[in-house]
């Protein structure tokens, strides 16, 4: 049996929103695999998917940059160990020279853009320059690049959040709009069709476990878990999603009447998807008094 730490628990309880002891016991009955015990308290609860993934994990910035014309552009996520760096104005520059040079030389990988030209310098080069001048680890985590028909648009939430939109058929307004409600609403994709397979499985099992415990026919369950599946693919669709600035109206019908079209955006949140190192201090506390 793993043991259930209080941090586990913690992690947990942020994630999901539930109770301390209810977070407690399915990590106890899953073993402390933190996933299993996610869905197994969504199946009891009927709590919606993880809060985790708005969690900022590590700090740093995001670098944006598009061209005059708007047709190439590009977002770059670096990181750093503290907020403090983060606002360096060297470390921000820094990115967002990243940037630029990513949209102008189209590098393949991570790879390709360190060993790219900055001013004399490779970029490895004046990455760890930086290192040695602001005393924290420096990487350039990953980047996104657009090269449309179309047209750009871009979008800063602070320096945290970069989108990046691939759109058609409206202007300017539109598009920052547009970029500006896919940082605030984060849809996973354009359309339903674009929807992982793997999303789409996980969500219905966990549904129909839910509906499952209802005791309703088996009819009756098939079509609660439907209904959910539809309002599901609604809420992480940027098309099925209500616009922000106009609730009453979807994405999809203001691209509509604007005679518009998204091709394919980008979103990039500083640190998602990174775990920072969190130590029990209690537990080490303890651990250090008995063996002393």
């Amino acid at each position: 049996m793993a043991e259930i730490t209080a941090g586990m628990v913690k992690e947990l309880r942020e994630q999901t929103g539930l109770g301390m002891m209810e977070c407690k016991k399915a990590l106890t009955e899953t073993n402390g695999d933190m996933k299993a015990a996610e869905d197994l308290l969504r199946i009891k609860s009927g709590a919606k998917a993880s809060k985790a993934a708005g969690r900022v994990a590590a700090e740093g910035i995001i670098g944006a940059f598009i061209s005059p014309d708007k047709k190439v552009g590009a977002l770059v996520e670096v990181n750093c160990e503290t907020d403090f760096v983060a606002k360096n104005l060297d470390f921000i520059d820094f990115a967002k020279s990243l940037a630029q040079i990513v949209s102008e030389n189209d590098p393949s990988d991570i790879a390709a853009l360190s060993a790219a030209d900055m001013g004399g310098k490779t970029v490895e080069e004046v990455r760890q320059e930086l290192v040695m001048k602001l005393g924290e680890n420096i990487s350039i985590r990953r980047l996104a690049r657009f090269d449309t028909d179309g047209q750009l648009a871009f979008y800063l939430h602070g320096s945290k959040i970069g989108v990046l939109v691939d759109y058609a058929g409206a202007d300017e307004a539109l598009g920052k709009d547009l970029a500006m409600h896919i940082a605030a609403s984060k849809p996973v994709c354009v359309s339903k069709d674009e929807v992982p397979a793997e999303l789409i499985s996980r969500e219905r099992e966990i549904y129909t476990a839910q509906a499952a415990e209802s005791g309703k026919p088996a009819n009756i369950v098939e079509k609660m878990v439907d209904g959910r599946m539809a309002k599901f693919l609604a809420e992480v669709t940027l098309l099925g999603q209500p616009f922000v600035k106009d609730p009453d109206q979807t994405v999809e019908k203001l691209l509509a009447a604007k005679g518009a079209k998204v091709k394919t955006f980008q979103m990039f949140v500083v640190g998602e998807g990174i775990e920072k190192a969190a130590s029990d201090f209690v537990a080490e506390v303890m651990a250090q008094v008995g063996q002393s």
